[in-house]
Order: C-alpha cells, then sequence, then structure tokens
C-alpha cells in the first residue's frame, strides 16, 4: 500500500455540536451553547488528522453557514475535503449536546433529511477510494437504503483495490429510527433487523471497533463473547472491543472464553467530564498504529490515552490530541489523573492543535508586513490638535484599512502574510470588515499608558475576550523591566498571568508587547530577562512584540525561546514612530533570525498622512495613497533586511 496517497478515507456523519456551557444543568435549562465541529466520521477524520495521519472526509453538508464551518474546519485540521460535496437541497445535521453529571449525556439529533444522509455513490469514483489505505464508515450511514448503498459501492472499490475497510458499529438506536427523538442518549436498543443487516457488513471488513453494547447489536445477544463469536463465524475482522476505563481488548483469530485473553491492554483511570467524542478518539488513536502497521499493543496505548484525555475535556473534535500531546501523555500518564487540568499537557494541546485553525490557508505566518494603528491617545492627540471631532477617528481608520488592502495586494506572493493591529474602541467597523479575509488579526487590551498595567476593558477581561472572533489574537503592551521596583512588577505580572490564563480558556492567541521604560537601562539581556521572567511564571505568549534589538540581544532571545518555548510563533519588530533610517537599521540587525517574523509598525507609516488629512490639506483618496506608499516602503525595507530587493516592480506598486 505505498502507493497510497490517503492513509483514511471517512465515509459518514459530518454535523455540528452545539454542547451546554453549563455542566450539570439539565439541556432544557441550559442558556448557552459552544460550537464545535461534530459527526462521528469527521471527529475521526479530524482526530486522525492530530495524529498525523493523511485523512480525508467523504460527506455531504449543506449549502450554508454550518456547512461552511464544517468544511473549513476539516480543512485547517489538515484534513482533504476535495469530496465533502455541498448539497443545495439539505442543512447540515446540528447536535445539541449537555453534560449532566459523569453519567447522564442528554442530547438531541437535528438530522431528519439532514445533508450526510443524502450522500450518493455518484459522489465518488473507484480511483478515490483506491487512493487510500484504508476506507472508514460508521454505522449511520448503513441505516438507510440510500447511504446503505452508497457505503456498500464503497466498500466494493476497497475490495478491488486493497483498500483495508473499517467499520465503526457506532450505534445510535435513535438514528436507526428504534426510539423517540428526544431519546438520543439511549445507547442500546436491541432489534434483529438491524441486527442481521450488521451480520451482512461483517464479512466485508478488515477492522470493527465498537463498544461491548455495540457488539451487542451486532451479534445479536446482550452475552459480549457470544456476540463476538457470531461475528467470527461470518467474518475473519479483527475485532476491538472498547471497554471504557478497563481499556480495551483486541481478536484477531479464535474467540475465547473471557474477554481479558483477547490481546488486552488496560487504560488510566482519569476524572470524567464528557465522554463524547471519546469512542471517536479511541478510533483515532488506534488508526494511528494500525494504518503505520505498528504493534497491536501500541495501536491500544494509542487509543487508550486518546480515549483518557478526550472525556476530561469539553467537547468532541477540539479535544482530540495531537500526536505531540499524546506522545507526552503516554510517558507520563501515571501521573495525570486530571489531563484537563496538567499544565503542560495543556500547553501542548494549546500550541499544537489550536494553530492548525488559525490561518485560513493551514499556512504558517511567515515575514509579516503587519499595519499597526490600535492606537488610541495618539488619534485623540492628533483631533485635538487639528480641532476636529473625535468621530473622525474612526473614519481616519477605515481609510487606513483601505490602504492596507491595496498594499496587501500588491505585496502578494513576495511576503509570507499582511495583517493589522486594531483596536475595539475607534476600529470596531474595521475588524468587523477584515475579519475572515485570511489576515493576521490582533487588538489590544490595555489601557493606553498605563503603568502599572491596567486593562481598557476592566478586570473582567476574559468575559470581554471570549466574544471576540478566535482568530483575533489579543495583544497586552506593558512597560515593564526585569529590574522594576519588586511590588510594581509583581502587580504588571499578575495582570500578564490573569490575562494569559483567560487566553487559555477562550483559545485566542496572546500577543505581549515589551517595552522597557523610558530612560530605563537597556542592556543586552534587558529583554531576553523580561521574557525568561514570564515563563517562569508559566506564561508562554504566542506572540512577543519587541522595540528592535541589537544583534547580542538578538542571539539572547532566539535562543531563550528556542529553549524555553519551541512551539513559539514568533517576534514581530515594533516601531515607536521612529524615523526610517532607524528602522531600517533594525531590520537588518534582525537579517538571519529565524524567530523574527516581520513587523508590526504603525505610526511611521500612518502618522504624518493622518494629520495632513485631519487638517484637511489632502482627500482620502491622497491620504489612503501616502500610508498604501509608506506601508510598501517598510516592507521593501524589510525585504532587502532578507537579502531580497524587489527593485522597480515595487516603485511600479507604489505608482498603481
Amino acid at each position: 500500500m505505498n502507493n497510497k496517497k490517503l492513509d483514511v478515507i471517512c465515509l459518514g456523519r459530518a454535523a455540528v455540536d452545539l454542547y451546554s456551557e453549563q455542566i450539570g444543568a439539565p439541556l432544557e435549562d441550559v442558556s448557552s451553547f459552544k460550537k464545535y465541529l461534530g459527526g462521528s466520521s469527521c471527529n475521526i477524520a479530524f482526530g486522525t488528522s492530530r495524529m498525523g495521519l493523511k485523512s480525508a472526509m467523504l460527506t455531504r453538508v449543506g449549502d450554508e453557514h454550518m456547512g461552511r464551518f464544517v468544511r473549513k474546519e476539516l480543512a485547517r485540521a489538515g484534513v482533504d475535503v476535495s469530496h465533502v460535496v455541498t448539497d443545495e437541497e439539505r442543512l447540515t445535521g446540528l447536535v445539541l449536546l449537555g453534560i449532566k453529571d459523569k453519567d447522564t449525556f442528554p442530547l438531541i439529533f437535528y438530522r431528519e433529511n439532514c445533508a450526510d444522509m443524502a450522500i450518493s455513490e455518484d459522489d465518488f469514483d473507484e480511483a478515490y477510494i483506491a487512493s487510500a489505505k484504508a476506507l472508514l464508515i460508521t454505522g449511520t450511514h448503513f441505516s438507510t437504503k440510500g447511504t446503505d448503498q452508497a457505503a456498500r459501492t464503497a466498500i466494493q472499490y476497497a475490495k478491488a483495490n486493497n483498500t483495508k475497510v473499517v467499520v465503526d458499529i457506532d450505534y445510535r438506536p435513535v438514528l436507526w429510527g428504534l426510539t423517540g427523538r428526544g431519546e438520543g442518549e439511549n445507547r442500546f436498543v436491541s432489534n434483529d433487523s438491524v441486527t442481521q443487516h450488521l451480520l451482512s457488513i461483517m464479512p466485508l471488513c478488515d477492522l470493527v471497533v465498537g463498544t461491548e453494547e455495540e457488539f451487542h447489536i451486532a451479534g445479536g445477544s446482550e452475552d459480549t463473547i457470544e456476540c463476538l463469536k457470531r461475528i467470527r463465524h461470518v467474518s475473519s475482522a479483527e475485532l476491538v472491543v472498547k471497554r471504557g476505563a478497563l481499556g480495551c481488548s483486541v481478536f484477531k483469530g479464535a474467540i475465547p472464553v473471557t474477554l481479558d485473553e483477547g490481546i488486552t491492554r488496560y487504560g488510566v483511570t482519569v476524572d470524567v467530564l464528557n465522554v463524547l467524542g471519546a469512542g471517536d478518539a479511541f478510533l483515532s488513536g488506534y488508526l494511528r498504529g494500525w494504518i503505520q502497521g505498528e504493534t497491536t499493543e501500541n495501536a491500544c496505548d494509542y487509543a487508550n490515552s486518546c480515549g483518557a484525555i478526550v472525556v476530561s475535556r469539553h467537547g468532541c473534535s477540539p479535544a482530540m490530541p495531537s500526536r505531540e500531546e499524546l506522545d507526552y501523555y503516554l510517558i507520563h500518564r501515571d501521573d495525570i489523573p486530571r489531563p484537563d487540568l496538567d499544565p503542560v499537557l495543556n500547553y501542548l494541546h494549546r500550541v499544537t492543535t489550536q494553530r492548525t485553525v488559525r490561518h485560513e490557508q493551514g499556512k504558517e505566518w511567515q515575514d509579516m508586513c503587519i499595519l499597526a494603528f490600535d492606537h488610541r491617545r495618539q488619534f485623540v492627540d492628533m483631533c485635538r490638535e487639528a480641532g476636529v471631532p473625535l468621530s473622525q477617528i474612526s473614519k481616519a481608520k477605515k481609510l487606513i484599512l483601505e490602504a492596507t488592502y491595496q498594499g496587501a495586494s500588491s505585496l502578494e506572493g513576495n511576503v509570507g502574510g499582511t495583517g493589522i493591529l486594531a483596536d475595539g474602541t475607534f476600529a470596531q467597523d474595521v475588524l468587523n470588515d477584515i475579519t475572515g479575509k485570511d489576515h493576521w488579526i490582533a487588538r489590544p487590551v490595555e489601557l493606553p499608558s498605563s503603568r502599572p498595567l491596567r486593562f481598557e476593558l476592566g478586570n473582567n477581561v476574559g468575559q470581554t475576550i471570549a466574544t471576540w472572533p478566535v482568530n483575533h489574537i489579543v495583544k497586552c503592551l506593558v512597560f515593564y523591566h526585569p529590574d522594576d521596583a519588586i511590588a510594581l512588577r509583581n502587580e504588571q505580572e499578575q495582570k500578564v498571568m490573569d490575562l494569559y490564563r483567560a487566553c487559555c480558556t477562550t483559545g485566542h492567541e496572546l500577543l505581549v508587547e515589551i517595552i522597557p521604560p523610558a530612560d530605563s537601562d537597556v542592556q543586552d539581556d534587558t529583554l531576553s530577562r523580561s521574557i525568561e521572567r514570564f515563563y517562569n511564571l508559566g506564561v508562554f505568549p504566542d506572540w512577543w512584540k519587541l522595540p528592535s534589538p541589537s544583534k547580542a540581544a538578538w542571539k539572547n532571545i532566539g535562543d531563550l525561546i528556542k529553549a524555553r518555548s519551541p512551539y513559539c510563533r514568533g517576534v514581530v519588530l515594533l516601531g515607536l514612530d521612529a524615523p526610517v533610517e532607524e528602522l531600517k537599521a533594525g531590520f537588518n540587525a534582525a537579517a538571519g533570525q529565524d524567530i523574527c517574523k516581520g513587523f508590526a509598525i504603525g505610526r511611521t507609516i500612518f502618522s504624518e498622512p493622518t494629520k495632513a488629512w485631519l487638517r484637511k490639506e489632502i482627500d482620502d483618496k491622497e491620504f489612503t495613497s501616502r500610508v498604501k506608499k509608506n506601508y510598501l516602503e517598510m516592507s521593501e525595507l524589510w525585504q532587502q533586511r532578507n537579502g531580497k530587493n524587489l527593485g522597480e516592480q515595487s516603485a511600479k506598486r507604489m505608482e498603481a
């Protein structure tokens, strides 16, 4: 199977999960929900991709907002979505889920005539199925005539092309029409018709996975061993029984007298928050080992550990661990009874999973040319000097955004990314406009010029940033020196620690901007000592924004970040209204520093054009033209620092 370009194609449910945020409340008393990718097949495609497999999804979604969400979430996680078909007549399925207690997880499926249940054999061809090492199908897609036909056609193609067939029994009685619509939590209802249907599929499988209850429906008995024997009578498939906290047992040949006589790997005991999605995580881990030809014991360990991690977290797909996270857990699992509270595990989860969903195109931000105009006090001062109302600030910032768009269009293909740093005080319309357009976006939380640090939004900053789009980076400027008076330093550090914890909770990336106070003694180790201090406090920002360091300071900073925070996104340089030649020197000093990802400069670019515009010396068109010209000049200087010279092309763009 070395010529297969995909590891696994997942055929089945694609939905949106709306998870209760109120733990312990009956579903009818829930007041708010969090939106996640859902559907068992989608969860497995998502989970296996996080395991490092080349995964693909075969399904349908609606031609609406939720369908676009499903497609984007899969793509951002690295899942192939070339065969996620848009159904113009049906809506994407929804599920409402609650967490009442450790044993009660109410859920309601909104799936009648939903898009994924209209999947057809016309949605794929034999070559597509043949391109994968394995085809995974979840049980719901054998429950109707149309989906059963599509699934069996896919299996036929798989059997003809050395593609292994995996079936996750995934039994939901409500989706087979065996319970009332409000009984989504019910996991077992015996039914001879369903049993005979599932038994007819077993001979076609290479791997079958399910809980004991799911094997009961597939084997037509409530004796697990008896069910396994009935399945073995018609199928030579590898059978994997999920046993919850007891781990799992695998059967490759004759069925013994007890489950423990199979290849059994026991799990670890963890505190359970939410069992929903644990089975999908289990199978994601198992497939990591199974598809890659590892030992069954390894596959079981991956599966058990993935399940243990997910049951401790909120949600299904977002709780899925990354490969790096799982490998760490496998080493330390006996010492981690609460994966949801372990700081190292949570840090690895944050930096190795959330990263994959930030950039629309799934790439890392490099060579960033960011126009920073989150300034508030400075714009107020400019308006007062010009004698114009503060309402002009919002208009000015809209024009600066237009200049950014024009400049970004000119730079396309020459830099790794463009973006803005803008505030919600005067630039909310700007933020609304740019969100969703694949630009880097950050916004401030600090009270301008405050020292000690204060949040502009008040002490409940976490509640506020929870309302921000998740791809908005939280930026916090702190005037900080490692040799500050202890009381001042402690006060400022506590604020940053609180903010970091809030970002970990909401899922936002954090950018910490450090500026040593004016007239303070700044040495080559001042910035690195400041950064190290925050690391020692358990604060690991995704980004740092710093004044241009010297070559020696760069080495200190680079070595420290590499050693202490290897998943850090990087450093962007600030401007402080410095003259162009000074900024150029700073760019040149950053040459060869891989940790430096670009610049986030503002006043050097927009200050003079803004003053002229406020004084009505230039019109809107000239204003945007000047800002664009200055922005492109900074970008040209940045490229020159990398040994690139855009030369005549740059000049032509500036004139355009």
